[in-house]
């Protein structure tokens, strides 16, 4: 099982030829994939119109939706942000703080390419995927 976050799903979407998108298409159909209903979020809400937003749903929906937020992960993700902060390490968006967490509660791999997840990885456990170049 491997969680996409909406980094890798929207330069999918625009066409990219890039590292993280090229794995994308490799695991496609060979492996499970998840997308986070906060990723969902994030993709969707970055879409023009209406008809363009149900057409991505449509497509996101053949994976499995699971939902990333909850009492428990907001708390084990602040006292992830705690932490990274007495080391120096100050992570931008709470959604991504919320998205690594579960992902290393849960032992599932992230593809992505978001920095923020980067910062996280050697401080708090492994959650990335490694990038075939």
């Amino acid at each position: 099982m491997i969680a996409v976050d909406s980094s890798v799903w929207i330069d999918f979407l625009n066409g990219r030829n890039a590292p993280h998108v090229r794995q994308l298409r490799e695991i496609l159909g060979t492996r499970e994939i998840i997308i986070g209903d906060l990723m969902l979020g994030e993709v969707l809400q970055g879409l023009a119109t209406e008809r363009t937003a149900h057409q991505v749903e449509s497509l996101l929906r053949r994976f499995e939706i699971v939902s990333m937020a909850g009492a428990a992960i907001a708390i084990l993700a602040a006292c992830n942000f705690r932490s990274l902060r007495r080391r120096g390490v100050t992570i931008r968006k709470t959604i991504d703080l919320l998205i690594g967490t579960w992902c290393i509660e849960h032992h599932v791999p992230l593809l992505h390419n978001d920095g923020d997840f980067q910062y996280m990885a050697p401080h708090l456990g492994r959650i990335e995927l490694p990038i075939s170049a």
